[in-house]
């Protein structure tokens, strides 16, 4: 493919010299009442992003976040993490995969959002595969250290595969979730010490199928319950075909009630939450990017008083649907990863779909089509596609980029109006090939604008641009 040089924020020399972190541009004050709102790791009122980069170093791994501010991400507002930063537990190893999985909650209660970051694949000694850590937020950001909790049974393996952090039980207080390969842990309310001597609940019946391979956990108000319930999602026996399944939430038994959704079906790659139809119910979007013919397509399962699996039927939108842009054509891996959010501040949530194959001017480039809300549900008019040969958007759209492999939607400048990160895990940097990097869209009360575009590359955070790095395909959902 053809390279050339990225349009970026202006990269930092110092920080390539110094190594992990990226100093802010002044420090994040302290608040008297800190947000603890999901992704705001400093307590200033801007949602912070993380982005994993779990092939860096050899595939040991790494996290960058950049924290938010009225003029949106920078890396000069930023810090990145590895296990061998200060603080952070752990020693990074090549093969770890730091930063597989990212997402945030506020741990510790303690009012500022914590860093949750899973390395399924890191060998501790004596112990099965994979660790969860979380770095504590503050005033400062992501400073003040972090624990790192390990799989509770010898028989477990690639725990922290996935997590989430919701209140299950409903009692107002929100808990830590995890999956491993086959099982699903949460921990009780009482912070996390890290020592070994934290215990984990399983589900109170085993519902899960022997052959199971887990891949995450997403949690919401899918339903009339006082707590949160949670979906999980994986694979069956050999990987072909999909599992997922809803579990109930609230006061008594976690997951005491359950609901196969979708078992041996089209494999789901992406899932995310929100409320799309703004009912006051958490509606669930899964990403089919290997269905028929590789076209691709996201499905969106209604919450309900009932649940998912009641109510209004699941919805299943792709590329030949009235409204969406472009033309299911063969490999385009439509929904490889979705996002949701509001990005047009309406009160209802849009899905953000990588389209990470999608042929552009003749190259399989890649985009991101957004679909809009509505009270209707998804709207069928409004959609939008971008790419990098949208006008205004920086680069030029080359085959194998696989702009959209990756997609995070927050309102990092707190508008009212969710911003897109797009991410191009094959974006070639010079004679570097998939290096990968970062776009960042505002939104508008019309959709996506193109009117200051922000876009980096691992460099600018400070890590060599090396081949198969692959940064911006992994972000907090």
């Amino acid at each position: 493919m053809r390279t050339r040089a990225l349009l970026t924020a202006a990269t930092l020399t110092a920080l390539a010299a110094a190594g992990l972190v990226v100093p802010l541009a002044t420090a994040a004050p302290a608040v008297a009442e800190p947000s603890g709102r999901h992704g705001d790791f400093n307590g200033d009122g801007y949602p912070d992003v993380a982005v994993g980069v779990p092939e860096a170093d050899g595939r040991a791994g790494a996290v960058v976040v950049t924290y938010g501010s009225a003029s949106g991400a920078s890396p000069s507002r930023s810090v990145r993490l590895t296990q061998n930063t200060a603080g952070v537990p752990g020693r990074a190893e090549a093969g770890d995969q730091f930063g597989e999985n990212v997402t945030s909650g506020d741990v510790n209660h303690d009012g500022y959002a914590d860093l949750i970051v899973g390395a399924p694949y890191e060998k501790v000694g004596g112990r099965p595969d994979g660790t969860l850590s979380v770095v504590w937020g503050g005033a400062r950001g992501l400073t003040s250290g972090g624990i790192a909790l390990g799989a509770p049974t010898a028989g477990d393996r690639n725990f922290g595969q996935g997590a989430s952090f919701t209140d299950l039980d409903g009692d107002g207080t929100a808990q830590l979730q995890v999956v491993s390969g086959r099982h699903f842990w949460w921990y009780p309310e009482t912070t996390p010490k890290g020592d070994g001597s934290d215990v984990p609940l399983p589900l109170e019946a085993d519902f899960l199928p022997e052959d199971v391979q887990l891949d995450g956990v997403a949690a919401g108000r899918f339903s009339g319950t006082e707590g949160s319930d949670f979906v999980l999602y994986g694979k069956r026996g050999d990987g072909d075909g999909d599992y997922l399944a809803t579990f109930r939430g609230g006061p008594g038994d976690i997951g005491y009630y359950h609901s196969v959704l979708s078992d041996a079906g089209t494999e789901i790659r992406s899932v995310a939450t929100g409320d799309i139809d703004k009912d006051g119910w958490t509606d669930l979007v899964t990403g089919e990017p290997v269905g028929d013919r590789e076209a691709g397509a996201v499905t969106v399962w209604w919450g309900a008083e009932g649940g998912l699996d009641s109510g209004r039927e699941p919805a299943s939108y792709d590329q030949d649907s009235p409204g969406v842009p472009g033309t299911g054509e063969n490999g385009d891996s439509f929904g490889a990863d979705v996002s949701v959010g509001d990005v047009t501040g309406d009160g209802y949530a849009d899905i953000a779909v990588g389209v990470p194959s999608e042929v552009v001017r003749g190259s399989r480039a890649g985009a991101v089509v957004l679909l809009k809300g509505s009270a209707d549900g998804v709207s069928p008019t409004g959609a939008q596609t971008v790419h990098q040969e949208t006008a205004g958007v920086p680069g030029a759209g080359e085959d194998g980029d696989r702009f959209g492999s990756g997609v995070h939607l927050a309102d990092i400048d707190k508008n009212g109006k969710a911003d897109l990160f797009a991410g191009a895990g094959g974006e070639d940097i010079g004679t570097v090939t998939d290096a990968g990097a970062a776009w960042v869209l505002r939104g508008s009360s019309s959709g996506l604008t193109t009117a200051g575009v922000t876009s980096f590359d691992g460099a600018d955070f400070g890590f060599p641009r090396n081949t198969g790095l692959r940064f911006g395909e992994v972000y907090d959902h």
